[in-house]
């Protein structure tokens, strides 16, 4: 092993593989708690996801993009996030296209056939042409980057992506099995009790793996199950009969738990604050925000830190009549500016912000929202429509660059200071209107606004505690709202309370002295073989051996232990969530 330290009374160093049955099973918020658990032992952690497919990203200190869960698992190791934890960042700009980021920068817009290769007998296609036959280069970078982390943290906790027995992608795969078996990591598989099956999950996900990949399957972790653990306890024994693998543990289902979201992961602050009443206001009225879900939605996370203020009700709305009663409507980033602009035309939600605008309703554009608003965008990049009118409710003309920005600027608005991330491909030019984003002394840094319509193309500049009380002050005087923000609201610290409980999570209800035997010594040797094992692929190229039914499974020796969501933006009303989309059964 690498790294070494002293926890719980042993020595631990290695790392773990987080695999799900499903997408959405609870890897992600799995993954951070065991971060933030491990972390609290005094143990070097360090998080890790191979390749994600997220409209949800962050920028790095260094300029680097990666996925915002895995941003928001690092805040859960307490390291600083870096393009190590996520090499390859898949973000979708279409049914059948996404974006590839390869080590926090975009290398190019393939198709699912073009990122996996040709492999038919016609012609390749340009994508086939970039990326044919580097899958084997890609699994060299991913194993680089979970090396390099090993080497300088005492434990990695990776995720995986989906389902490890995608059996039409495990020939390509290098987020479930590929990585664990070129890291011989030990891998735990997590189940969600309450959309049921859970048993038949494990028990198939396991079947379905080649012996070699089942070699390293060493248990399996309940999420999100109500009651009596008790009576689950039978289920949990007859499992382990039929698969020789223990459980590690049922983590309980709990309502508001907190991590930004990626493809698939329904828990982020904001979904968790709709879950429960919104705290009582601290004024005489509650304020209202509308969030517009336009297609390909990105860092809609944006609003989090909205829903975090008491007497602040936050909703996503895909219809013009649910504007009306809103004090603030936010129109949040997208993959596809151009597209989300038909979008709200096609909704009449266009000119709902147009009477908005003139009646001094405020509007907050964020983004490729802030673009749209503009007069005019010229895009021959994401698109490729060409000149396309905007709404023409900011003095703003947009050109789309090949480069993209990615940056984490800092400045003040309002009078207070403010600092966000940038990740955009357009490039604004302002001539008119009033200054939103400065440097403090006068010099414009970024957005504009026009009476009470706002846009920045700033990512997380409200989770600034002072400027989102003065942007909050002047949308209630705005609206004529008697909303006063509360004046304690901490965002860092609520995130930090979100993450301690996910911590708890894991500590109080994970057999944690068993995880730490995964992660310092390996999955354990002699775990039976559960047929009927992977299936043979067609065609002349396969990855994996024929199933081998030649003995039943075995019992393994009983080892003493306690019984104990990926991500998709809000689906719009006829259209595809981000991770249903057809690229789902190529790229995960």
């Amino acid at each position: 092993m690498n790294g070494r330290f002293k926890a719980s009374g042993g020595t631990v160093g290695g790392g773990l593989l987080v695999a799900g049955t499903t997408s959405d099973a609870g890897k992600s918020v799995v993954t951070a708690g065991i971060c933030r658990w491990l972390v609290r032992q005094g143990v070097r952690v360090a998080p890790f996801k191979a390749q994600n497919m997220s409209l949800n990203s962050f920028v790095t200190r260094e300029g680097a993009e990666i996925g915002r869960a895995q941003a928001m698992q690092a805040a859960a190791a307490r390291v600083e996030p870096s393009a190590l934890m996520n090499p390859v960042l898949l973000k979708p700009g279409g049914d059948r296209s996404s974006q590839v980021v390869l080590l926090g920068k975009p290398v190019g817009e393939l198709s699912a056939k073009g990122y996996f290769g040709h492999t038919g007998g016609g012609p390749a296609s340009a994508g086939s042409a970039l990326y044919g036959g580097r899958r084997e280069e890609l699994l060299g970078t991913v194993t680089d980057c979970l090396a390099e982390l090993r080497r300088t943290h005492d434990a990695v906790i990776c995720e995986g992506a989906g389902s490890p027995a995608e059996i039409n992608l495990r020939r390509t795969d290098i987020v479930n099995m590929g990585i664990a078996r070129a890291g011989r990591l030990p891998v735990v598989v997590v189940g969600d009790i309450d959309r049921g099956g859970v048993f038949a999950s494990f028990f198939g996900t396991t079947a379905l793996l080649s012996r070699e990949d089942q070699e390293l399957i060493a248990g399996y972790l309940v999420n999100k199950f109500r009651g009596d653990v008790s009576l689950l306890t039978p289920g949990l024994e007859m499992l382990r009969g039929v698969t020789g693998r223990p459980t590690f543990g049922v983590l309980p289902f709990a309502h508001g738990l907190g991590i930004d979201e990626e493809d698939g992961l329904r828990v982020s602050l904001r979904g968790a604050l709709r879950e429960s009443v919104v705290a009582p206001p601290h004024g005489a009225d509650v304020l209202r925000v509308a969030v517009a879900a336009v297609p390909l939605m990105s860092n809609f996370t944006d609003v989090d830190a909205l829903a975090a203020e008491p007497g602040v009700v936050v909703r996503f709305v895909d219809r013009a009549e649910e504007l009306a009663d809103a004090d603030l409507v936010v129109v949040p980033g997208t993959r596809g500016t151009v597209r989300a602009l038909a979008w709200l035309r096609e909704r009449g939600l266009a000119d709902a912000l147009a009477r908005r605008a003139a009646e001094g309703r405020p509007v907050l554009g964020i983004c490729g929202g802030y673009q749209l608003l503009g007069e005019h965008i010229d895009d021959e990049v994401e698109s490729r429509a060409g000149a396309v009118p905007g709404l023409g409710l900011l003095p703003v003309r947009v050109r789309f660059a090949a480069e993209k920005t990615l940056a984490r600027p800092s400045g003040h608005a309002l009078g207070e200071p403010v600092a966000g991330y940038e990740i955009h491909h357009g490039v604004a030019e302002v001539h008119g209107g009033e200054t939103f984003l400065s440097d403090g002394q006068g010099r414009a840094l970024d957005g504009c606004r026009v009476g009470s319509v706002w846009g920045t193309h700033w990512h997380g500049s409200l989770e600034s505690d002072a400027f989102r009380r003065a942007f909050l002050r002047r949308v209630a005087a705005d609206a004529g709202r008697a909303f006063v923000p509360a004046p304690d609201t901490s965002f860092g610290a609520l995130r930090e309370e979100q993450l301690d409980r996910l911590g708890d999570l894991i500590e109080e209800h994970a057999d944690t002295a068993a995880l730490l035997r995964l992660i310092e010594e390996g999955v354990p040797a002699g775990l039976p073989f559960v047929p009927p094992g992977a299936p043979r692929l067609a065609g002349p190229a396969t990855a994996e051996p024929a199933p081998d039914t030649s003995s039943p499974p075995s019992p393994v020796p009983p080892r003493e232990h306690e019984a104990h969501g990926d991500t998709v933006a809000p689906a719009t009303a006829g259209e595809p969530s981000d991770h249903s989309n057809s690229l789902e059964g190529g790229i995960r």
